[in-house]
C-alpha cells in the first residue's frame, strides 16, 4: 500500500461570496504536492418550464439564452480566479489548468467531471445558502461524499 499523492485536484464552486477559504486550501495542496486544479461550477438547468416561458416571450433568443449564461458564468469565474491571484499570491499562476462550467444535478456532475479527469481529491466548501443554516454540511457535499471514488475534502466557510 502506498501513501495517495495528489496531481489533480478538482475545486468545486458554487460562486458563493465567501468561498475563498475553500480555494486556499486547494491552492495550498497544489502548491505542496506540485498538483494541477480545475476549477468547476455546476449550474443548475433551466428546466422545461423555465425554457417554455422563455421560448413563449423572446422566441429569438431562447436557443442561446443557456449557451450566453454559462459564458456569462465562466467570465464570472476566470475574473474571480484572476483576482484570487492578485490579492493573495501577489502574481499570476498557472495552478488553475481549466476551469469549467457544465449544468446538470451538482453532485452527480462533479463526481461525473471528477471521474472523467482522473481527479485526485474534490476540494469543496460547505453551503453558502443562509436558509439552510442549520445543517451541518450542505446537500451537495453530503451527497457527493457517498458517491465520489475519490477523497472528498469539505472546507467550512464562515456567511
Amino acid at each position: 500500500m502506498s501513501i495517495p499523492t495528489l496531481k489533480t485536484i478538482l475545486y468545486a464552486t458554487d460562486l458563493g461570496k465567501n468561498m475563498r477559504p475553500a480555494f486556499r486550501h486547494a491552492i495550498g495542496l497544489a502548491q505542496q504536492y506540485q498538483a494541477k486544479i480545475i476549477m468547476l461550477h455546476v449550474a443548475e438547468p433551466i428546466g422545461n418550464t423555465g425554457m417554455a416561458v422563455l421560448e413563449l416571450y423572446v422566441p429569438d433568443m431562447s436557443d442561446d439564452f443557456e449557451h450566453e449564461e454559462l459564458r456569462g458564468i465562466l467570465t464570472k469565474m476566470e475574473q474571480r480566479l484572476e483576482d484570487f491571484y492578485i490579492e493573495e499570491l501577489g502574481e499570476d499562476s498557472d495552478l488553475v489548468s481549466n476551469v469549467a462550467v457544465v449544468t446538470g444535478r451538482p453532485a452527480e456532475e462533479i463526481k461525473k467531471y471528477a471521474d472523467a479527469n482522473d481527479v485526485d481529491l474534490i476540494v469543496m466548501g460547505t453551503h453558502t445558502s443562509p436558509s439552510l443554516g442549520a445543517v451541518l454540511l450542505g446537500s451537495t457535499a453530503r451527497k457527493l461524499i457517498n458517491i465520489s471514488q475519490c477523497p472528498v475534502m469539505v472546507v467550512p466557510v464562515k456567511k
